[in-house]
């Protein structure tokens, strides 16, 4: 059966010579792969720049029940994008973030409101100046659609648990969070992507927060390791 769906490209393998498995994050479906036969045949190469991380995507499928592959008949850009791939630090986000999606997203159904927000950051991504916060609030952000976002009752006088997801009174805990991670995050919780600007930090702190994420990350989903694009990704934002 053939179906139009949106997805946005989460990973990529080359195949055998001249073919290629590409791994989408779906409207319609959640995680879906396909299979793009000659892909690196000359007749064929220029599809592969569809397939570039994160690029948003409307495809023709073609979806057989209880396979692990489908196939893509059709592609074209749903959303094209300015500056996401041609921009070195925003290419270098694109890669880590997409690395980070790739690990957590697993599940191979409908979620409408996970795409909506994949593609709506990415399109704010694309489309800004000033991002140097972006993947930190892209990333808190991901954990409201992965059921592990912070509650945030306690926030005004609490100090964040990592292992818990809670503010709480005072850090007594080895996953309590530093004074100044605690105020980032703080700040994080309480605006929009629009109001990043508002949130001052330099290349240690946002290291700092970063590697807290990450370890947040693990302590709540038990598959995810750290991207192995971590330690380029810092020296980038240093």
């Amino acid at each position: 059966m053939s179906t139009s769906v949106k997805a946005i490209v989460l990973s990529k393998i080359k195949y055998r010579d001249n073919d290629l498995i590409v791994s989408c994050y779906t409207q319609h479906r959640g995680l879906s792969s396909y299979l793009i036969r000659g892909a690196f045949k000359s007749k064929r190469s220029g599809t592969i720049a569809y397939y570039q991380m994160l690029s948003q995507l409307e495809i023709v499928e073609t979806y057989k029940p209880n396979q692990s592959l489908h196939y893509i008949k059709e592609v074209k850009s749903s959303f094209v994008y300015s500056t996401l791939h041609t921009n070195v630090i925003k290419s270098s986000i694109v890669l880590f973030l997409s690395e980070v999606l790739a690990n957590v997203l697993k599940e191979e159904e409908q979620n409408t409101l996970l795409f909506d927000y994949l593609e709506t950051a990415l399109q704010w991504l694309d489309s800004e100046t000033n991002y140097a916060n972006f993947h930190l609030l892209f990333l808190l952000k991901l954990t409201k659609h992965l059921g592990f976002y912070p509650d945030t009752k306690q926030i005004e006088v609490g100090v964040f648990n990592l292992q818990t997801g809670y503010f709480e009174p005072s850090a007594q805990h080895i996953y309590s969070i530093s004074q100044e991670n605690n105020s980032i995050l703080k700040q994080l919780l309480i605006i929009n992507f629009d109001a990043l600007n508002s949130v001052k930090l330099n290349a240690n702190q946002r290291q700092a927060f970063l590697n807290m994420l990450m370890q947040y990350f693990e302590l709540h989903l038990g598959y995810f390791r750290k991207p192995r694009s971590l330690e380029i990704f810092n020296e980038v934002f240093k």
